[in-house]
């Protein structure tokens, strides 16, 4: 394994602990950035080491461009996994993240032969179930600002500002075609358990998305559904934060 440092600009790390017996990494929905998930460095016990994937063209990488590319980017992330494969490991991923912790644990598993030992799914369907939403990412810009309104999720004062707003179409555009254009490749399933999590209103992710997730895997099973739509992870993401720790706490 790679000796460099663990710290470097794709991997934000969250928790004050070093010596976590297992590491547990969460990566953004489309547009998102790696602050999305800093209040659960509160609410996690020394036993977990939270660290936060940070994609470019978001935040502190906001000049970077966005892949839009699904396999080019899962090949950079699992090299740069190297250095983390001395523990245990964890994959927390919403909507967009979760395919791509989905992508990534098969992608780890083929490169090194290690997999995660919990495997979190929020907010997107199970990989191969077709996607109900025509694409988005190619959309005019009066058509995209009017989706992305009735998504809901980005605060109303981001649209009365330009300087905020162009960026965060940029990096969504591009997010939205790396998951738009990828082509799912069945595969052998996991092993490790998996947790998916699903919105009762989603209206592009329904409960049978969400439950065919155990289709993924040959290990444990379990599906949580929560009150609210695509985003129920910021009203959640507390009580999320707990199940996941607590799932953690029974491996660690």
């Amino acid at each position: 394994m790679k000796t460099q440092p663990l710290s470097n600009r794709w991997f934000l790390k969250l928790s004050q602990t070093n010596s976590g017996p297992i590491r547990l990494f969460c990566l953004p929905y489309a547009g998102g950035g790696a602050s999305i998930y800093r209040p659960w460095s509160r609410l996690m016990s020394d036993q977990v080491e939270i660290w936060a994937i940070q994609l470019p063209g978001r935040e502190n990488r906001l000049k970077e461009e966005a892949w839009v590319y699904l396999p080019y980017l899962v090949d950079e992330l699992a090299e740069r996994f190297d250095a983390f494969l001395d523990r245990p490991f964890a994959l927390f991923g919403h909507s967009m993240g979760a395919l791509l912790s989905y992508e990534l644990a098969h992608k780890l598993r083929q490169s090194y032969g290690m997999s995660p030992v919990h495997l979190f799914a929020a907010g997107h369907r199970a990989p191969g179930r077709p996607d109900v939403r025509p694409p988005i990412h190619h959309l005019g810009q009066a058509e995209f600002l009017d989706w992305l309104r009735r998504l809901g999720g980005t605060p109303k004062e981001v649209f009365q500002h330009t300087e905020l707003l162009q960026p965060l179409l940029t990096t969504l555009r591009a997010d939205l075609q790396l998951c738009e254009t990828h082509i799912h490749t069945p595969r052998r399933p996991l092993e490790c358990p998996i947790t998916a999590m699903g919105g009762h209103e989603d209206p592009y992710v329904a409960e049978a998305d969400i439950e065919a997730w155990q289709e993924m895997t040959t290990g444990p099973f379990e599906m949580r559904m929560f009150p609210g739509n695509h985003f129920f992870l910021h009203n959640h993401l507390s009580n999320i934060g707990q199940i996941v720790h607590q799932r953690l706490l029974d491996l660690a």
